[in-house]
């Protein structure tokens, strides 16, 4: 459990910065080379494969080597796990909410019934 939280801690440091969640998003549409990844900011070459780093630190992203490239991709199954966990939080919540509604139908209904009633 500790570890997990260790992996959990790690890649949402990692997506707090707002140029490293930029990278994954570009990087969801298809890998890409520190070049590549860098052009759309104002920051150095360094900078964006220091960011590069962390996101692999944190699992998120890999790279491999075709010939001179060292292209970056995104790890999805690290992806998936990250929303496996924010979901379980998510649908314990989405059942409190449906179970709230139907207090409040119910309450409604009654309401409504009872308004005819005293006309």
């Amino acid at each position: 459990m500790a570890d997990d939280d260790a992996h959990l801690d790690t890649a949402f440091l990692a997506l707090a910065d707002p140029i490293r969640r930029r990278i994954i998003a570009r990087l969801s549409r298809g890998p890409a080379t520190v070049n590549e990844l860098a052009e759309p900011f104002a920051i150095t070459k360094q900078a964006v494969s220091k960011h590069i780093q962390v996101l692999e630190q944190a699992d998120l992203v890999t790279r491999t080597r075709d010939a001179q490239r060292r292209p970056v991709h995104l790890n999805p199954a690290r992806l998936e796990a990250l929303t496996a966990w924010i979901d379980q939080y998510r649908l314990v919540r989405e059942g409190q909410f449906r179970s709230l509604d139907a207090v409040l139908e119910t309450r409604a209904a009654r309401s409504g019934s009872q308004a005819k009633d005293a006309s």
